[in-house]
């Protein structure tokens, strides 16, 4: 259940090794465990961590900030402000990506990085518990 360090492994198996009552282990058993561990460890934790992926994840961001300029005369023709371009791939692994294109003006992007900050706070905040 934990990622053991070598030292937390060979402290954890000799514990089963000790452990009375028929419920531990044999010193073969261990030996087994711990060959399997070493080797395998980081292939068992990208397998768990690609389990525990409930949600497509974020493959990639693209994005680009677009000048608008006016091609006739007069104020009808004003340009508008920059409008910033976003696009999200998103996918499993197994999976084909989706792509999701979002276009924003200049208030929309500052009211996503003030809710971003907001949300990096209450991460902040969480951990700092922790």
């Amino acid at each position: 259940m934990a990622d053991m360090d070598p030292g937390q492994l060979e402290a954890f198996l000799t514990a089963q090794m000790k452990r009375q009552g028929g419920g531990g282990m044999s010193e073969g058993q261990a030996s087994a465990l711990s060959r399997f561990w070493r080797s395998q460890r980081a292939r068992v934790r990208e397998s768990l961590l690609a389990q525990s992926r409930w949600e497509p994840g974020l493959r990639g961001l693209a994005w680009r900030v677009d000048l608008q300029t006016s091609s006739g005369r007069g104020p009808e023709a004003a340009p508008g402000g920059p409008v910033a371009l976003l696009e999200l791939e998103l996918g499993r692994p197994s999976q084909d990506s989706e792509y999701v294109r979002l276009e924003c003006d200049e208030a929309t992007v500052n009211q996503v990085l003030k809710k971003m900050a907001d949300i990096q706070r209450s991460i902040d905040t969480v951990v700092h518990r922790s």
